[in-house]
C-alpha cells in the first residue's frame, strides 16, 4: 500500500505502529536482499554494531534540540540525528532479517537490554546539555565519529552483502556532510576567541580517549572477509583528516591515552559506560511502558 504523504500512513492502517510506521517509501527498493555465504550470526552482529552506532549517537544529538547555541544549529543537529536514525533503521532491519528470529527494527531498538547493544563508547558518552556538557565537545565527537564513519562506509560500498553496500552508498553523502559541518565548527571555535579555543580544546580532550576503540578490529569483523571492514585499516585515513582540521583550527592533537576497559572489553562486546543505562532507559521508556501500542 502506498500513500500520498507520510502522515496518511498513521491513520486507517492497522499495521502501522510506533515511530516509523509502514507507509513510507522503501529506502532500498530493488536491492538484492540475499544473505551472502557467511556465518549468519556474525553478519547479524556486524549489522547491529553499525546500526547501534548510528542509533545511539542519533539519540545523543537529539538532546540538543532547542538547546543549541543558535536556531540554525538546532535544525542542523536535528537533521544530522535524523540522518543517523535513518541509517540505524536500515541496518537494524538487516540485522533482524539475517538473524531470522522475527525481530524488526523496533524490537531491536526498544526491547534489547544494555548488554545486547554493540555501539562504540564514543557514541554514548555524555556531553549534551542535560549533563552539563558543552557544544564544543559535541562538535569534537561529531568530527571524530563522522570522519571514522566516512572511512568505514567508503569501503563498505563494495561489501559482498548487497544491503550493507547499498546502505553505505546511501549514507556516505550524509556522513560527509556531518564531517564537514563538525569540521567547520571545530575550526570556528578553535580559531575564535580565547574562551572558544579553551572550550574546543577541552572538548577534544574529552572525546580523544575513545578513539582507540574505533580502530580495534573486532573478531566478528575478522570473520567476515569481503563483507565487513576491519577497523584497524581506517586509522591512517582518519588521522589524516583529524590532523588537517586541528591544524586549521590552531589546536594541538590531544595525547593518545585510551579509556579504560573492563577485562579488555568495550562497547562492541556489550560493555558500556555508566551513562548508557540512563540513555537507554529514556529512549526505551515509552515502548516498554506501552507494549504493542499503535499510533
Amino acid at each position: 500500500m502506498s500513500f500520498d504523504n507520510a502522515y496518511e500512513s498513521l491513520i486507517d492502517h492497522e499495521d502501522t505502529h510506533w515511530a516509523f510506521g509502514t507507509g513510507f517509501s522503501e529506502a532500498l527498493a530493488g536491492v538484492d536482499r540475499d544473505v551472502p555465504d557467511v556465518d549468519r550470526a556474525d553478519l547479524a552482529a556486524y549489522c547491529l554494531m553499525l546500526g547501534d552506532d548510528a542509533l545511539v549517537l542519533s539519540q545523543r544529538l537529539a538532546e540538543w534540540c532547542s538547546r543549541a547555541p543558535e536556531l540554525e544549529e538546532d535544525v542542523a543537529l536535528a537533521n544530522i540525528a535524523l540522518d543517523l536514525l535513518g541509517q540505524a533503521r536500515l541496518l537494524l532491519t538487516r540485522a533482524g532479517e539475517v538473524e531470522g528470529a522475527g525481530r524488526d527494527e523496533d524490537a531491536l531498538a526498544y526491547l534489547r537490554d544494555e548488554r545486547d547493544f554493540r555501539n562504540v563508547h564514543l557514541a554514548e558518552i555524555e556531553c549534551g546539555p542535560f549533563a552539563g556538557g558543552d557544544f564544543a565537545t559535541t562538535m569534537a565527537r561529531l568530527l571524530v565519529f563522522s570522519s571514522w564513519k566516512v572511512a568505514q562506509f567508503s569501503r563498505l560500498r563494495t561489501s559482498a552483502d548487497p544491503v550493507l553496500a547499498a546502505v553505505a552508498a546511501k549514507g556516505l553523502k550524509e556522513l560527509a556532510y556531518h564531517r564537514d559541518h563538525a569540521a567547520q565548527w571545530v575550526v570556528r571555535l578553535g580559531d575564535g576567541t580565547e574562551e572558544s579555543h579553551r572550550r574546543m580544546r577541552a572538548g577534544l580532550e574529552r572525546v580523544w580517549p575513545f578513539l582507540d576503540e574505533l580502530f580495534a578490529t573486532h573478531p566478528v569483523e575478522s570473520r567476515l572477509p569481503g563483507v565487513a571492514v576491519t577497523s584497524a585499516e581506517l586509522r591512517s585515513e582518519v588521522d589524516d583528516v583529524l590532523d588537517a582540521v586541528l591544524s586549521a583550527a590552531g589546536l594541538p592533537r590531544p595525547a593518545d591515552v585510551p579509556a579504560a576497559r573492563v577485562n579488555g572489553l568495550a562497547g562492541r562486546d556489550g560493555v558500556h559506560t555508566e551513562a548508557f543505562g540512563y540513555l537507554l532507559a529514556e529512549m526505551q521508556h515509552l515502548h516498554r511502558s506501552l507494549p504493542g501500542a499503535k499510533w
